[in-house]
């Protein structure tokens, strides 16, 4: 196997570490950093027929045809995986997407119900898992009428 990573494009695409190798494929998980509402080209490790997105409610991942390229699109705050797999479902290389802010997040602990922020340079609500039920229900919901607003799939 092969794996050609994920490169900077332009100078507007950060991902710390990801450079092609000709050997096996690395064990490590590099980190790309993307806003929401905003979307990033990256180059597509060669032989790549499947890209996996972890939790496609947080970023969107999709692959230009004949160009080696593809693009990533922050959908709402959080993080999650993308993983690129050759025709025969053999990994190619994985990454942790990570869509929101630079700053450090914000925790509001009301007793035993818990709200999570990303902070940058507003506080924007993200979904944890240790959120409250009805905060993290509340928050997904407003994930997806924003994502039908924004015409996402």
């Amino acid at each position: 196997m092969r794996l050609s990573a994920f490169r900077s494009i332009g100078g507007a695409l950060v991902l710390a570490g990801l450079v092609a190798q000709s050997s096996a494929v690395a064990a490590t998980v590099d980190l790309v950093v993307v806003s929401v509402d905003k979307a990033r080209v990256a180059r597509i490790p060669d032989k790549t027929q499947t890209l996996v997105i972890g939790q496609p409610g947080i970023a969107d991942v999709t692959m230009l045809k004949n160009s080696g390229m593809g693009v990533i699109t922050g959908k709402s705050f959080g993080e999650t995986n993308l993983i690129a797999l050759d025709g025969q479902g053999n990994l190619l290389g994985e990454w942790t997407i990570r869509v929101g802010g630079e700053n450090a997040d914000l925790l509001v602990q009301n007793g035993v119900n818990r709200e999570s922020y990303i902070c940058a340079p507003h506080c924007l609500p993200t979904i944890d898992l240790a959120d409250a039920k009805t905060v993290a229900a509340d928050r997904a919901a407003a994930v997806t009428a924003h994502s039908n607003f924004s015409g996402g799939k």
